[in-house]
């Protein structure tokens, strides 16, 4: 087999809609629509709130993620996965650590570990794949090669060395893989600040249609994602874009589909690939972008938070589930941030020992945390109440 047919790097242009296109299909006031709202959000939170929301948004992020792949684990198993609970199955199991890797790359990328321009390197792109595969059981590291019927180890962070086609897409030869991503990165990781959110939505297509890895290529294209939109617009990783991907999957593998056609004629830019198709996809993706900043910030409105998590608290109460004044000191680290623990006998206006049992069902009941006996209490947001917190988050079933 040849590794490398010489193919033309000129067969991935157009890679961002042309000057008319932006201007004509408005998408630079979309990224610009987005890097508002997004900084507007964040701004409205509380700094103490941030860092446990970020939290559950990489369970949202992966359960999403690997929605997409046909890979359904119950955010609640993504949470025990987190805790080293795993089920008997060996199936459920392995699925739980597919999760438990994801979510672990995504923190890497949440804690700085990967900048705006290195994720849109030949490296980066690379190093998401290697961090990805190596936290995966033996079991997902095979992929099936249907021309030989036999199936094929993956190798984590390592391109892949055969011919691959995805539905009507015949990917570019294995040798052409890094010729191709080394004009990715010099394209996208130099780009002002707008271009590059409207960047986010091409690339994305670009290296799903280079497919550099035999398996794993979706995952990596939307941390890659994940990685751009959060240095560049600051997120604080308080929203995802998988969640609005998934909620319309069949358009997003639809319009990605469109992206791999020809140009249309002589309207259709001046690439080999359809400029007016990319520009479809990258109003739809800045626009599942905005409708998820959105959805967040009605999810964390200040008031109707605090009234969803009060009503559980009273119910819980009520079934002797937790101590009685418990919601006022849910109420109290909403409005804070956070509570000192010396002051929850003020806040629920009972005596010491009764404010520890309080506290100490709270913690146990996964809705405070706190770095040691002796620090303050913060609230935290777990994926098992998030049909009651944190509603439309996560599927009903």
């Amino acid at each position: 087999m040849d590794l490398d047919r010489g193919e033309h790097i000129g067969k991935m242009e157009p890679m961002l809609p042309g000057e008319r296109t932006l201007r004509n299909r408005g998408l630079l006031d979309l990224a610009l629509g987005l890097a508002q709202r997004s900084a507007g959000f964040r701004g409205s939170l509380p700094a103490r709130l941030i860092a446990p929301l970020a939290n559950l948004v990489r369970s949202m992020n992966c359960y999403y993620s690997n929605f997409i792949e046909g890979h359904n684990t119950h955010p609640v198993d993504i949470e025990r996965a987190l805790q080293n609970e795993f089920s008997g199955d060996r199936k459920q199991r392995d699925l739980q650590l597919e999760a438990k890797a994801h979510i672990a790359v995504q923190q890497w990328i949440d804690e700085g570990g990967l900048s705006s321009k290195k994720s849109l390197s030949l490296a980066g792109i690379q190093e998401l794949h290697r961090r990805f595969c190596e936290l995966l059981p033996e079991d997902l590291l095979s992929v099936e090669d249907p021309l030989h019927q036999t199936r094929v180890p993956l190798q984590p962070g390592a391109f892949r060395d055969r011919d691959v086609q995805v539905g009507q897409h015949v990917a570019i030869s294995p040798g052409a893989v890094p010729r191709f991503l080394q004009r990715f990165e010099a394209v996208y990781g130099n780009l002002g600040k707008l271009d590059t959110v409207v960047a986010a939505a091409a690339a994305h297509h670009r290296l799903l249609w280079v497919h550099p890895f035999l398996d794993g290529n979706g995952r990596v294209a939307r941390l890659m994602s994940h990685a751009v939109l959060l240095e560049t617009l600051d997120t604080g990783a308080l929203w995802a874009v998988s969640r609005g991907l998934a909620r319309n999957v069949d358009q997003y593998k639809s319009l990605l589909a469109a992206c791999d056609e020809p140009r249309r004629g002589d309207l259709d830019g001046r690439g080999n690939l359809s400029e007016s198709a990319l520009a479809d996809f990258t109003v739809f993706f800045l626009q599942v972008c905005i409708d998820q900043v959105d959805f967040m910030e009605k999810l964390m409105r200040p008031d109707e938070l605090r009234t969803r998590i009060v009503l559980w608290a009273q119910e819980e109460i009520q079934q002797d589930r937790l101590m009685p004044n418990s919601g006022a000191v849910l109420e109290a680290i909403l409005y804070r941030g956070e509570l000192p623990r010396g002051d929850v006998p003020a806040v629920t206006g009972t005596g010491d020992r009764q404010a520890r049992r309080i506290t100490s069902m709270l913690l146990d009941r996964g809705v405070l945390s706190s770095e040691s006996p002796k620090a303050p209490l913060r609230l935290n947001f777990p994926a098992a109440l998030a049909g009651r917190w944190m509603p439309g988050l996560f599927p009903d079933k």
